[in-house]
């Protein structure tokens, strides 16, 4: 581990400049929660220290909030009675449909089609993976002419282009790919009742991802048809030319040489693949779990990404320390120094889920809490990993600090599908920023009046 940095800065994270609890029981009952979350938005670091000293679990009239590590951990993998209920509307579950593997906790779909899911996600890949986003991200910086406005021209595009070469949603323009990342993952994450958006605010979001829903199926069924019919021409050429084929391997193979392959992405390596009529994983929940691929992919690395640059740009200190470990041939010190920082600045300050019923959490414990079926419960990861069950010195910012405890991909059955992918790509994605000469920022991000940063200039020599 490096030797953490003594940084006023960061220190000023944790002030507390008022006593929150005493606050928030002087408020009346419609007042607390629209309160509490004020305080995760705007000063999470203090709020949440004094909910671990003092009041561990929060029971708000809108939803009860859990913040040690302990507690975080154990409701989050117990995922039949702390469930994704809430996903489900959002994630197309009817009674017809089973939706999206996501909406389902530790049933047959969601561990058949995680499982096979991460089996095409080849771990295998990550160096090719690396390479490609180490070069587009360069690519966009270098025709940006010293300034670009990094949320848009950067953040989004780079994720959009890896949807597009190694998930296979090729053939449509990128700009589409984000709209329909954001729609989806702002009503899903940013649109529950806890949110406390205004009814027209809400209906908005719910019409935008009716609407992107309806264009991405389109574009899936046509993408699902062009592909399908490659990989079937594909098939018929190894057939028959199958005798031509082993001779020219041989002869390659001979020669030192490489034999040429088809096009591989994910999409049509589920297409290639045979699966038997009992595994259930046909063409329409391939082309479900594609779709998945995108939803998860552009905005979330977007965030990520957008807010450790600005977390390392306004720390002098930090951005020294981040060029310099970005120019080493090794990555890992550099990739240390990424989730540090999305510790103190994670995508979500929280994962929510919704009991199926009555459950006595931190048993035992002097903060024991019974919560009610059907309560909605928001388990306050980020305040986790600053509890000092996880990290030794958790308000310090030191790299290095154990993976396990960081909540950064979610963690047990719901953890992130993709997290190998992202953490290949988001760090990548800060590096090459960090790699620019005088690398500066013109203010501070944008947020507008969403849930994702919107803008945000860079400007370097």
């Amino acid at each position: 581990m490096t030797t953490p940095l003594a940084e006023s800065s960061i220190a000023n994270l944790f002030t507390a400049s008022k006593d929150y609890l005493s606050e928030y029981d002087s408020l009346p009952d419609a007042e607390k929660y629209p309160q509490v979350l004020k305080w995760m938005k705007t000063e999470p670091l203090p709020f949440f220290a004094q909910l671990r000293a003092e009041r561990p679990i929060l029971v708000t009239p809108d939803c009860t909030l859990v913040s040690h590590f302990t507690d975080v951990r154990d409701m989050l993998q117990m995922p039949k009675v702390f469930t994704v209920d809430l996903y489900k509307p959002k994630m197309g579950v009817t009674d017809t449909d089973p939706g999206y593997l996501m909406a389902h906790d530790d049933d047959a779909l969601h561990y058949r089609e995680k499982s096979l899911m991460q089996g095409m996600l080849n771990r295998n890949d990550l160096p090719a993976i690396r390479k490609l986003i180490a070069q587009t991200s360069a690519d966009i910086l270098k025709n940006a002419d010293n300034n670009i406005e990094i949320v848009n021209q950067y953040c989004r595009m780079v994720p959009a282009t890896l949807v597009q070469e190694y998930f296979g949603l090729d053939e449509v323009e990128k700009t589409d790919l984000i709209d329909w990342s954001f729609w989806n993952q702002f009503d899903v994450f940013h649109n529950q009742p806890f949110d406390l958006n205004s009814p027209e605010k809400s209906q908005h979001i719910i019409d935008k991802h009716s609407e992107v829903t309806v264009k991405l199926q389109s574009y899936m069924t046509k993408t699902m048809v062009r592909k399908l019919a490659m990989v079937k021409l594909d098939e018929t050429k190894n057939l028959l030319l199958i005798g031509w084929r082993i001779i020219k391997g041989i002869t390659n193979k001979l020669l030192g040489r490489k034999t040429p392959v088809a096009k591989d992405d994910i999409i049509s390596r589920m297409l290639r693949s045979s699966f038997a009529e009992q595994v259930d994983f046909d063409l329409v929940r391939i082309g479900v779990n594609a779709g998945g691929l995108l939803i998860g992919a552009i905005e979330t690395t977007s965030q990520a990404v957008s807010q450790v640059i600005e977390f390392i740009l306004e720390r002098p200190e930090l951005l020294n320390k981040a060029k310099t470990l970005a120019a080493q041939e090794d990555t890992k010190a550099f990739d240390d120094l990424v989730w540090e920082a999305l510790r103190f600045v994670p995508i979500s300050p929280y994962m929510f889920r919704q009991m199926s019923q009555d459950y006595e959490l931190a048993k035992g414990t002097p903060h024991a809490t019974t919560i009610k079926k059907g309560t909605n419960v928001l388990a306050l990861t980020q305040s986790a990993m600053f509890d000092t069950y996880a990290y030794d010195n958790p308000d310090a910012f030191s790299p290095g600090r154990n993976f396990y405890h960081n909540f950064t991909f979610g963690f047990a059955s719901h953890d992130c599908l993709g997290k190998y992918v992202g953490m290949e790509m988001i760090p990548e994605m800060v590096r090459q920023v960090m790699l620019m000469p005088g690398i500066s920022s013109d203010g501070s991000i944008d947020y507008k009046d969403g849930p994702f940063p919107e803008h945000y200039d860079l400007q370097w020599s």
